[in-house]
């Protein structure tokens, strides 16, 4: 019968090593975070320019632009991925 238990317990991991796992399970996860905080903290500096346009307006354009960015970066990643197992993939190592 096999061990039952789990090869690596992932209670015992702080958040600096979930966030390392993490980043070398899917880096583009880590793009996408980034690229988040690019432009919330892109929209917080153009807040003060908004001009005539009223807030609501505004943050609900902020927010387009950041799901935007997640989830290219996030596509970019999966297409990466897909294109590197599928078509790129190296027929000595079977």
């Amino acid at each position: 019968m096999a061990n039952s238990q789990p090869v690596f317990e992932y209670n015992d991991e702080s958040q600096a090593d979930r966030l390392a796992r993490k980043s070398k399970d899917s880096p583009f996860m880590i793009i996408g975070i980034m690229g988040l905080i690019g432009v919330c903290g892109w929209g917080a500096y153009a807040f003060k320019k908004k001009g005539k346009m009223s807030t609501s307006v505004f943050l609900m354009q902020l927010r387009v632009a950041a799901q935007g960015t997640v989830v290219s970066a996030l596509t970019i990643g999966l297409a990466y991925t897909l294109a590197k197992n599928h078509l790129f993939k190296d027929d000595k190592k079977e």
